[in-house]
């Protein structure tokens, strides 16, 4: 073998190597340093990929892992559960998500108690609960966990993922956001840039109660006395058609 083809054949083989590299294992890596990270709020099997995602990304933005709380179980008065998908402590208030994955065209109403995602091009519609709602429900939950939470600002978040269009949304109330998850910083930013630090009066407080509320979402017995009660809400086993 001459030395040019020794040369030619060495600048394949570091090309080959190279390609390995930028296709297998640097993935690899940014795969298990996510993996990390996400680590720092939740387990890897709690909740949707979606809403573990949400959380991915505000710790990818810098926000403080202390300050992200993810599937937590807040217990009502009446001994039920409300699933609250990710909570966000921040200087300007309590910013509650809700996370949805959709496709189709979203048409919704804040007033109305559900909204309409349309498939196929008009061809097939299904209702759902109203988001808005939904998770303002959560939030008058959360906030009579603590006195304080009377005076602290709660903001909403409606998170849609998937391949999902918000055709014609009317009526979404002040303090409350629908959004894409490539746009969730815009949101974010508007928060803290037209918003006044919120009152705390005691910020270990709120912080027990929302480390409280993860910890009944890892309880079984709470998960299963949740499901029950969705179950018995709905309704379906009384239908006999």
């Amino acid at each position: 073998m001459d030395i040019g083809q020794y040369i030619v054949e060495n600048q394949i083989l570091w090309v080959v190597i190279a390609i390995i590299i930028l296709l297998v294992f640097i993935p690899l890596y940014r795969k298990i340093r996510n993996l990390k990270l996400l680590k720092t709020v939740t387990s890897l099997d709690r909740g949707t990929r979606t809403e573990r995602d949400l959380v991915l990304k505000l710790l990818k933005h810098g926000i403080p892992a202390q300050t992200i709380f993810h599937d937590l179980c807040i217990e009502k008065r009446d001994e039920k559960f409300a699933q609250v998908d990710v909570v966000l402590a921040t200087a300007e208030g309590i910013i509650v998500f809700e996370v949805k994955d959709y496709s189709g065209w979203i048409y919704g109403n804040g007033n109305y108690s559900h909204w309409t995602k349309v498939l196929a091009y008009g061809k097939r519609k299904y209702r759902f609960y109203n988001p808005i709602k939904q998770n303002k429900s959560h939030i008058e939950t959360l906030k009579k966990q603590l006195v304080q939470f009377e005076s602290i600002p709660f903001y909403s978040i409606i998170v849609f993922y998937g391949d999902c269009e918000l055709k014609e949304i009317n009526y979404v109330p002040k303090g409350t956001y629908l959004v894409k998850p490539k746009r969730i910083f815009e949101v974010l930013k508007l928060i803290r840039v037209n918003n006044d630090p919120a009152p705390y009066t005691n910020k270990q407080e709120v912080v027990n109660v929302l480390i409280q509320a993860v910890l009944n979402g890892e309880d079984i017995n709470v998960q299963e006395k949740h499901i029950e009660d969705i179950h018995e809400m709905v309704g379906k086993h009384r239908i006999f058609d």
